[in-house]
């Protein structure tokens, strides 16, 4: 299921996540690697990314949220 980015956040390692609208979050570190997506190291970069539509299989899974609703 296609889910838009929301924000970024860095995970415990310093690899860059991508938050999705739908409460999950997809590292953006894997294949290719940066080198093949410079858009990962400067904000306006990740900014500009910001509504993408990404492919989230955790959705197709249909397992809970990463990111759990604010109250």
């Amino acid at each position: 299921m296609q889910q838009p980015i929301v924000g970024y956040h860095r995970d415990e390692e310093g690899h860059w996540v991508a938050e999705l609208a739908c409460g999950h979050n997809q590292h953006v570190r894997h294949q290719p690697p940066w080198a093949e997506r410079p858009w990962v190291l400067t904000e306006a970069g990740r900014r500009s990314r910001l509504g993408l539509a990404l492919e989230c299989v955790k959705c197709d899974r249909g397992e809970p949220p990463d990111i759990p609703p604010e109250a």
